[in-house]
């Protein structure tokens, strides 16, 4: 009697292989010159504030047949990505492990950048963003000061979630049973502070009347 066995399937040579032809041929790009049905797929930028992890994979997988069922179906489908660079996260992870921000948040790039093309995910990497990066943020300043200019932009005094430890306001859910979401025996203090507000009672019944639009 003779036994069969059958070889093991060589998933990262074979995936490797496919990944790079992907990237050569650019197969996720949107195309603007067609006039194939648009559609626009974004999932949350991730933290670059460490690795990416299976909490990762479930989100952005979603995503990502989302995307390509689109383009089966025919449409020119928009599927960048990018990062979330800025904030507490990234400032805290870089404290704890002794590394100046900046640095730890390009090297974190990289490395999770690397994860998500070994994952096989369709992003059209050629239009990957940064909010930490210069050329990207200088668009939402010229937006605020746009709005500051028109008058919908404001400070005011107003009662807040101050979390002592981050040194920060915190929203309303990031306060679990009274206490900072990132620093679980830390109780929230309310206080009050000056801040920026947006004047968004300007333009609500647009707002609205705009919902119709959407399908």
């Amino acid at each position: 009697m003779t036994t069969t066995t059958t070889p093991n399937y060589e998933h990262k040579t074979v995936e490797e292989k496919w990944q790079q032809l992907w990237k050569q041929h650019n197969d996720w790009a949107a195309n603007p010159g067609t006039d194939r049905p648009k559609y626009y797929v974004l999932e949350m930028l991730p933290y670059p504030s460490g690795r990416l992890h299976m909490g990762h994979i479930r989100n952005y997988s979603i995503g990502d047949a989302l995307a390509r069922y689109k383009r089966m179906k025919g449409m020119n489908v928009l599927h960048p990505m990018g990062w979330d660079a800025y904030g507490l996260p990234a400032e805290n992870a870089a404290i704890k492990n002794g590394v100046h921000p900046r640095q730890w948040t390009h090297d974190n790039i990289a490395y999770m950048k690397g994860q998500f093309e070994r994952f096989g995910f369709s992003y059209d990497w050629p239009k990957e963003i940064s909010t930490c990066e210069p050329d990207y943020y200088r668009w939402n300043q010229w937006l605020f000061l746009k709005m500051l200019e028109k008058g919908l932009a404001y400070r005011k005094h107003s009662r807040v979630n101050w979390c002592p430890s981050c040194q920060t306001v915190l929203a309303h859910e990031q306060v679990v049973v009274g206490c900072c979401w990132r620093h679980e025996s830390t109780p929230v203090e309310q206080t009050e502070l000056e801040q920026w507000f947006f004047r968004i009672t300007s333009f609500a019944d647009a707002l609205l009347e705009d919902m119709k639009e959407l399908q």
